[in-house]
């Protein structure tokens, strides 16, 4: 029986280890488990995820970007277009932006995913913003969870400045 508990430990372990975020609180590893356990159900390819919010005042991902700053996080209701869903479990996605960066949305504490389906439909966003600076390390996550070539996640080896936004909830059309 111990040797059961031991295997079921070290495989929970194993998906708290691995999981989307790169935070390590006990809370969000157990949202993240249960997203990877749902992660191959199938999910309305549209509608509101998460908290339920609104399109209104909504401002365009590029406009947003003069307000998102390092280390100030206030709350922001954009809209733009999906480039990217994590292919692990829906628990990110990102906005191509003009400027050629990115802005990273994540699915606020784990508590909820999109479909994986989601590239090149139109998202809006609400939740806390700022801009940050990326480990290598978990930009090398990132990489892995959209499915980039091993040779595409080797060659990450410089830390990123990024726009993110933790989104309490989105809506996708």
């Amino acid at each position: 029986m111990s040797k059961r508990f031991f295997s079921i430990g070290l495989i929970v372990l194993g998906l708290a280890f691995f999981g989307c975020s790169g935070e390590s609180t006990t809370n969000e590893h157990a949202g993240h488990a249960e997203m990877q356990k749902n992660a191959d159900e199938s999910l309305p390819p549209t509608g509101n995820f998460g908290e339920s919010i609104t399109k209104e005042n909504a401002l365009v991902a590029e406009l947003a970007l003069d307000q998102i700053t390092v280390d100030t996080t206030f709350g922001l209701k954009l809209t733009g277009t999906i480039h990217e869903v994590c292919q692990h479990s829906g628990c990110w996605l990102t906005i191509e932006l003009e400027n050629g960066e990115a802005l990273m949305v994540n699915m606020l504490d784990h508590a909820y995913e999109i479909p994986k389906d989601a590239a090149g439909k139109t998202v809006w966003a609400e939740g806390i913003a700022i801009r940050e600076l990326i480990p290598v390390e978990m930009l090398k996550h990132y990489a892995e969870d959209a499915g980039k070539s091993q040779e595409e996640i080797d060659a990450i080896s410089e830390p990123e400045w990024k726009y993110t936004l933790d989104a309490k909830g989105v809506i996708i059309e």
